[in-house]
């Protein structure tokens, strides 16, 4: 058997119920490409627990006694900008995507998921991306549709057209994310080489300021409406 030599996904787990945290892990430690390396049980454990582990990934309840999850997805995002967060709860509940996300959670998924699901879901936060349950992405665009906010990005004025800081290859790049294509289908859409459109993807969230697809998703649909 062929053994990888790239280093594990390290992940902690972070749930108020200690059989939540023992199947989440039964979960994710089937996959060869990821090891859970620690728990917490409430959000100040989180947080400390990050401090001392310098976890890739944090799965993180939201519901627990204490500093809450979405409080402490706010505090470990901020201090440890290299870790990245993936909300998984069991409450479908607007309010909780919105405010992961707005706190820089990288995911939001329900604790339903499947479990190959949920370690592609991994997989992919600590490739850079972003995942929402489809639902969430939808209520997001109605959210902001109807006159909520950016998910702390600034309008800037009506009169500047933020896509005017992107090259053309970068502005159908991003019509491409918009339309919610992955960056494989991006690939092969504008057929270019998986590498070339990261590099494209990385530009378009620096220049526009943005943290992840569903806030370019959020921009594409704002200039829509203007």
């Amino acid at each position: 058997m062929t053994v990888s030599s790239s280093p594990k996904i390290r992940v902690l787990l972070v749930d108020d119920q200690e059989l939540v945290r023992v199947g989440t892990a039964l979960t994710l430690d089937t996959a060869d490409d990821i090891e859970v390396v620690g728990d917490a049980g409430t959000g100040e454990e989180a947080i400390r627990r990050t401090r001392e582990l310098k976890p890739d990934i944090v799965v993180m309840d939201v519901r627990m006694p204490g500093i809450g999850g979405i409080e402490a997805t706010r505090i470990i995002t901020t201090a440890y900008p290299a870790t990245r967060v993936l909300v998984l709860t069991t409450f479908d509940i607007d309010e909780y995507a919105f405010g992961g996300l707005d706190a820089g959670a990288s995911a939001f998924l329900l604790k339903s998921t499947p479990p190959d699901r949920l370690r592609e879901a991994v997989r992919t936060v600590h490739s850079g991306d972003a995942v929402v349950e489809p639902r969430i992405t939808r209520h997001l665009i109605d959210h902001y549709a109807a006159g909520g906010s950016p998910l702390g990005r600034s309008r800037g004025p009506e009169s500047a057209d933020p896509l005017d800081q992107l090259s053309p290859r970068e502005r159908d790049v991003f019509g491409c994310i918009v339309a919610g294509l992955s960056n494989s289908e991006i690939c092969e859409t504008l057929h270019l080489s998986p590498a070339t459109v990261k590099t494209h993807v990385n530009r378009i969230f620096a220049k526009l300021h943005l943290r992840d697809r569903v806030h370019a998703v959020i921009l594409g649909h704002e200039l829509r409406g203007r």
